[in-house]
């Protein structure tokens, strides 16, 4: 399995792009270097001209693929959450309990991805690119434009089969598309707080608590309504 999804490319959403990146040797160096040099610099740091010099290309041939460096960001963000649904698909394909199968979706949600390798990008330096960046790309003028034009399909995708897990546990709960995008959103946010503002919360990165924390909050949730 590990070797067909170590192969596998994600479909994302192709207003994400001018040109789809691994359609070229090129492309897929600007995605994958790309990724890293947000990763290691912040979006605040990277530029399309940093990327050129890194990769030995000119700017022009960058933008080629891709508008500025938010729509950059935004594709890899969509790259990670088709991945985890892919990742969420796989783990819990011989899964019949709901609950057995919402557990996984938190481990995920809370841990990142079970499958950590793919030929075409690092799934962990785009973990750590929505754990730190992912905001930056939501929280524009430009978001409603964005919707409109289906930009979040992925996002989308991933969190509503968290939602329609949340249905079958608990058919009457009545806001189970809230607390699947809650729980999503706060999940990567205590990520960046328990690595960079500690004093915000009690569990360090590493603690088994976070996840803890997060199947308590749901489970009292819907065992309440």
């Amino acid at each position: 399995m590990e070797n067909l999804l170590n192969n596998m490319k994600m479909e994302v959403h192709d207003n994400l792009y001018l040109k789809e990146p691994f359609s070229s040797e090129l492309g897929s160096s600007i995605a994958q270097e790309g990724a890293i040099l947000i990763r290691d610099l912040g979006m605040e740091h990277f530029t399309f001209k940093k990327l050129a010099l890194h990769i030995g290309v000119t700017e022009a041939a960058i933008y080629r693929y891709f508008e500025n460096k938010h729509m950059l960001l935004l594709y890899l963000t969509a790259w990670y959450w088709a991945w985890m649904e892919v990742n969420y698909v796989y783990a819990t394909a011989n899964l019949k309990s709901s609950k057995s199968r919402l557990s996984i979706a938190m481990k995920l949600m809370v841990n990142g991805p079970i499958f950590t390798k793919n030929i075409h990008i690092n799934p962990m330096d785009l973990r750590s690119i929505v754990v730190n960046e992912s905001l930056k790309g939501y929280l524009t003028k430009t978001v409603d434009t964005e919707h409109a034009n289906g930009i979040f399909a992925q996002v989308y995708s991933f969190g509503g089969r968290i939602s329609e897990l949340i249905v079958e546990i608990s058919p009457t709960y009545p806001f189970p598309k809230t607390l699947a995008y809650t729980v999503m959103e706060s999940s990567l946010l205590h990520a960046f707080n328990a690595r960079h503002l500690p004093g915000m919360t009690e569990q360090s990165l590493d603690s088994e608590n976070r996840l803890v924390f997060f199947e308590e909050l749901i489970v009292k949730a819907i065992s309440n309504d």
